[in-house]
C-alpha cells in the first residue's frame, strides 16, 4: 500500500471515529435545517466520509470526476452534435450539456438523498445529529461533484467565443439555488417515506429517468412553446428543474450562438425573471412542506429502521 492510500485511510478512519464519539441526543432539540447547519463540523465529516468512499479502492481517485462529464460531452458532441443534429439547432451539444449538469445534480440530489436514512441506519442509530443532516450531506456531495463539469462547460464555451456576463452568471446561481432547493425538499420528503416503504427508492428512480424529457434538456424550449398552447407552455414553467435548465443555458449556451439576442428571443421563455422568482418560490414551498413532514414522523424513524 502506498503512503498516500495508508494517508486516505488513516483520515477516513479518523473520521469514522470522531462520528462514532459522538453521543446520543433527544430528538425533541431538533430544530430542523436550521440545526444542521449549526453542526457544520459533523456536517463537513459526512460529505467528507461520502466523497471518499465514492472513490475508495480508485487509482485515478477524484480524477474521475472530470473524465466522467468529459466522456458524456464528448459522446453528445459527437453523436448528437455532429450526426444528428447537424445544422439543425446552434452549438445543440453545448445547449444539451448544460441542461445534463443541472439535471443530474437534481437527480442525483433526489435520488440519493431518498435513501439517505436507510444508507446510514448504523449512524442514525449512534449520532446526536438532526436526522435531516443526511438528505443535506447527499446533497452537497452531489454539488461538489457539479464543479468539474462546470469547468468542463466553460471550457468548452471559452473554446466558442463565450464571454461571461452579469445577467448569465446570476442566472447560473439561481439555477443552482432552484436545484439545491427543490432536490433537498424533495429528498427529505421521499427519505421519510422510504424508511416506512422501500418501494419508494424505486418510484424515485423512475421519476428520475422521466425528467429527462420533462425539461428542455434534449431539446430546446421553443418545441415546448410552439406545440402547446399557452395554458399548458405556463404548467410547464412551473416546474422549477425546467427553469433551472432554462437557466443554465442562458448562463452559458446562449453566448456561445453567433447572434444571442436572437437565439434568445426565439429560444427562452417570455418573463424568464418572473418564472425564476416563480420557481425559487415553489422549490422553497416544496422544503418548508418536507420540513414539517420529516419533523412530524422523525421519532418513528429509528424504530422502523
Amino acid at each position: 500500500m502506498t503512503e498516500a492510500a495508508q494517508a486516505t485511510g488513516a483520515v477516513a478512519l479518523a473520521d469514522r471515529h470522531h462520528l462514532d464519539a459522538i453521543p446520543l441526543s433527544s430528538p425533541a432539540a431538533n430544530r430542523g435545517l436550521l440545526e444542521v447547519f449549526r453542526r457544520r463540523y459533523v456536517l463537513r465529516l459526512l460529505v467528507k466520509r461520502e466523497v471518499q468512499g465514492r472513490y475508495e479502492g480508485s487509482f485515478l481517485g477524484f480524477l474521475w470526476s472530470y473524465i466522467n462529464p468529459l466522456s458524456q460531452f464528448f459522446i453528445y458532441w459527437f453523436f448528437m452534435g455532429q450526426l444528428l443534429s447537424r445544422g439543425r439547432f446552434e452549438n445543440y451539444p453545448v445547449h444539451m450539456f448544460a441542461g445534463l449538469i443541472i439535471v443530474h445534480f437534481f437527480t442525483e440530489t433526489f435520488g440519493a438523498g431518498t435513501r439517505s436514512l436507510v444508507g446510514n441506519k448504523g449512524l442514525i442509530a449512534k449520532m446526536s445529529v438532526p436526522r435531516e443532516m443526511f438528505p443535506v450531506a447527499t446533497m452537497l456531495v452531489s454539488l461538489w461533484h457539479v464543479a468539474p463539469q462546470i469547468l468542463i462547460l466553460v471550457g468548452v464555451c471559452l473554446l466558442e467565443g463565450w464571454r461571461p456576463d452579469v445577467v448569465g452568471m446570476l442566472a447560473m446561481v439561481a439555477a443552482i439555488l432552484i436545484a439545491m432547493i427543490l432536490g433537498t425538499g424533495l429528498a427529505l420528503l421521499f427519505s421519510t417515506a422510504n424508511v416506512f416503504f422501500r418501494d419508494f427508492g424505486s418510484f424515485v428512480s423512475i421519476m428520475n429517468n422521466y425528467i429527462r424529457f420533462g425539461v428542455p434538456m434534449l431539446y430546446p424550449f421553443s418545441t415546448i412553446a410552439n406545440g402547446l398552447p399557452q395554458w399548458a407552455v405556463h404548467l410547464y414553467l412551473c416546474n422549477p428543474v425546467s427553469i433551472a435548465v432554462i437557466l443554465f443555458q442562458r448562463a452559458f449556451w446562449l453566448g456561445t450562438t453567433k447572434d444571442p439576442v436572437k437565439q434568445a428571443a426565439a429560444t427562452l421563455p417570455d418573463h424568464l425573471a418572473m418564472w425564476t422568482i416563480i420557481g425559487i418560490a415553489i422549490s422553497a414551498v416544496v422544503l418548508l412542506i418536507a420540513q414539517r413532514v420529516f419533523l412530524k414522523y422523525e421519532n418513528k424513524v429509528p424504530e422502523r429502521l
